[in-house]
């Protein structure tokens, strides 16, 4: 029997349907869009514009905001330092950079690298909840000018939601940008950017059903924000991010965005009720299990699941190999430690260490969330009956 796939926050399956479009525009449409003198160059382009139309009506936002790039940590990159080293060329006095501690990686290593630059990064922290205080951010506002400020959306690790009205509200109140990394929250909420005072926003095609390979960054033209490219190069997107865009890639990152607002209500209604079946049937086989930050506003999909104290979560994981999940973020789950995401929550790092974040998804059936119940449990009860090894919770 196949594992079961539990793990959506890391990445989706494509959707059938977009596979459908992405071998289509790959077998017929191979014309570079940038060479519009020729049919086939011209029949690239258009497919990519429509992708493009397709990305900023799931983001609220008009096409010619949406600038294409690899995914979201390449727009993260790109909004954060691009933002902040255009406000320098400008002798811009605004060197504050703020971002909070449950972040992704990519984020807080985006600011960490601008210090390099003379910017002085700041790190919130978060209540218990995972949610930024309003009075904290305003502090770290109030003590010096502020170019940029970063605030995911939707945590990837624990689906936590953050009030972006209100925290944009006191970012532009600054006077700073806000940027916010929609990575898990685009497809899966509805958006509508302009009516947020969202300076600059990053999305990825592979975390809502469609290829690995493409993004987007939303870059609001009024008021105009303005941004330095990472790399040089022929000045495509705008100017923002040159390179020859991968046309069958953004025909599917397109279909994606498509599909996800027409089906966003549906698939929200669908992962709650997965991920309370899953709850429920495990409630029944594994006592003690609580969802860290249960009492927040979150994403259906995503849940950071804290087990009893006599387990590990580790060690649950090795015995599990028909139940795909991950300790964290993809990104540092190999290394197999604690989630520093809970840890900023206040979580101990042996209550962290208990923690699994599992993600079902669009094509997840209740028979496999109790089935994937099953299996957590089944596994605890075999690590229960293993001689207990010495050292810290990992």
């Amino acid at each position: 029997m196949a594992a079961l796939y539990f793990d959506h926050a890391a990445t989706t399956p494509c959707d059938p349907r977009v596979q459908a479009v992405l071998l289509r525009a790959l077998a017929e449409e191979n014309g570079n869009p940038h060479s519009t003198t020729h049919a086939s160059g011209a029949r690239a382009a258009d497919m990519v514009e429509q992708a493009r139309a397709e990305v900023a009506a799931l983001l609220g936002a008009e096409a010619r905001e949406v600038v294409f790039t690899s995914g979201a940590t390449e727009s993260n990159n790109l909004a954060i330092k691009g933002a902040a080293r255009h406000l320098a060329t400008q002798g811009s006095a605004r060197r504050r950079v703020i971002t909070v501690a449950t972040e992704h990686k990519c984020v807080l290593q985006s600011v960490e690298d601008l210090a390099l630059e003379g910017f002085e990064p700041v790190i919130l922290p978060v209540n218990t909840l995972g949610q930024v205080e309003p009075d904290v951010l305003a502090t770290a506002l109030a003590d010096a000018p502020t170019a940029l400020v970063s605030i995911a959306l939707a945590n990837n690790e624990t689906g936590v939601l953050q009030d972006l009205a209100t925290l944009g509200a006191l970012v532009a109140q600054a006077g700073a940008l806000l940027h916010t990394d929609l990575a898990q929250a685009a497809g899966k909420v509805a958006l509508d950017l302009h009516a947020l005072p969202v300076a600059l926003a990053s999305v990825s095609s592979h975390k809502l059903y469609g290829p690995k390979g493409a993004g987007a960054l939303f870059v609001r033209r009024r008021p105009r924000v303005r941004l330095t490219p990472l790399f040089s190069g022929g000045g495509q997107e705008r100017g923002l991010r040159s390179g020859t865009l991968p046309g069958f890639l953004l025909a599917g990152f397109g279909e994606a965005c498509r599909i996800a607002r027409a089906e966003m209500a549906r698939d929200a209604a669908h992962l709650a009720e997965v991920q309370a079946v899953f709850l429920g049937h495990l409630s029944t086989r594994l006592p003690g299990c609580v969802v860290n930050a249960r009492e927040a506003g979150r994403l259906p999909g995503i849940f950071s699941l804290r087990l009893p104290p006599d387990l590990r979560a580790a060690d649950v994981l090795v015995a599990m190999p028909g139940l795909e999940v991950s300790l964290g973020s993809a990104c540092s789950s190999a290394e197999l430690a604690p989630s520093y995401v809970l840890e900023a929550m206040g979580l101990s790092f042996e209550e962290a260490g208990r923690s699994l974040r599992l993600s079902p998804g669009r094509f997840t059936s209740t028979a496999e969330a109790e089935r994937a119940a099953d299996s957590l449990a089944q596994a605890a009860l075999q690590v229960r009956a293993m001689p207990r090894r010495p050292g810290p919770a990992a």
